[in-house]
């Protein structure tokens, strides 16, 4: 039997293969899937072989990789497993962006965000690890810039630090939501002020003879159930709930003091940055402490006179 007659035309082979000629005929002229030889009428043929080089080139095709890449593969100038690692890569890419866009899109519809807010939370998602992370530490960097950083208060600038290497996979919508206020918030002028206020007062050497200290976590209890309570901090019963936080016989200009030093550590965007930070690493939420020590400091001052 003549070798020729196990040959196949790119009509068969199309019948084989269940591809198209066409696509045969394109792949072939592209040097792919070149033809075993000639008929005497000129028309293509192909071997055996073809059916399953063909079947790899449909595979590889169905992966997203172009031709160039396959004729590769084929003449073995790269291996399978390396081209399917760098496909893997730009597949993730390509999932995250998505993921990121659908965010987005989701986010607006609960914010019922306006175009410039949109376009703001879209570009903010979709800066890279390194891109997020310099933007926090450029804020960081200004707020204690010639700071000693061995001074009492200074190390809270490694936590404001601390975000996440990546946004999650699929982020929900309140981590979209956390980052863009988080970027908004560092942004704020205001926010900086404070914030490098509160720096450069941790870094102050402590007065020896400043007020007497007082029991974080007294605040914590006695302060915040007056809060829920509402309990007025200029009233008797809220002077009554003072005396179980501060020495009763403090006196009026120490209180003063306390409630100024207090007040310099206290203020609500700050403690909203540290649970924006919380919400972005999934970390558990924490009850807001602003609102109790709001609550003594304007007690420190009401029992003065």
């Amino acid at each position: 039997m003549n070798d020729r007659d196990n040959l196949l035309t790119i009509g068969q082979l199309s019948e084989r293969t269940g591809l198209p000629v066409r696509t045969i005929r394109f792949w072939s002229d592209a040097g792919v899937i070149p033809p075993t030889c000639r008929s005497a009428g000129g028309y293509r043929l192909y071997d055996a072989e073809a059916v399953v080089r063909l079947d790899l080139v449909r595979t590889l095709r169905e992966l997203g990789l172009d031709l160039d890449t396959v004729q590769k593969i084929l003449t073995r100038q790269c291996t399978v497993a390396e081209v399917a690692r760098a496909h893997v890569q730009a597949l993730d890419t390509q999932i995250r962006s998505l993921q990121l866009r659908r965010t987005v899109l989701r986010s607006i519809t609960h914010r019922e965000s306006t175009t410039e807010e949109m376009m703001l939370m879209h570009k903010l998602t979709r800066l890279s690890a390194q891109e997020r992370q310099r933007m926090i530490d450029d804020f960081v960097d200004r707020m204690v810039d010639g700071i000693d950083p061995q001074t009492p208060g200074a190390h809270i600038a490694t936590r404001m630090r601390q975000l996440p290497a990546e946004l999650p996979d699929d982020p929900t919508s309140e981590q979209a939501e956390a980052w863009l206020e988080l970027a908004e918030l560092v942004g704020d002028a205001g926010f900086q002020e404070r914030v490098r206020q509160m720096a450069v007062a941790g870094a102050a050497p402590q007065s020896e003879s400043g007020p007497q200290p007082y029991d974080v976590n007294l605040v914590l209890e006695h302060a915040a159930g007056a809060v829920a309570a509402g309990i007025d901090p200029e009233s008797a019963e809220g002077r009554a709930i003072l005396d179980q936080i501060v020495d009763p016989a403090l006196p009026a200009e120490d209180r003063g003091r306390l409630a100024d030093e207090v007040e310099t550590f206290t203020d609500r965007r700050v403690e909203r940055y540290w649970q924006l930070m919380g919400v972005l690493n999934g970390n558990a939420p924490f009850s807001p402490g602003v609102p109790a020590f709001e609550w003594f400091i304007a007690a420190l001052r009401a029992s003065r006179s």
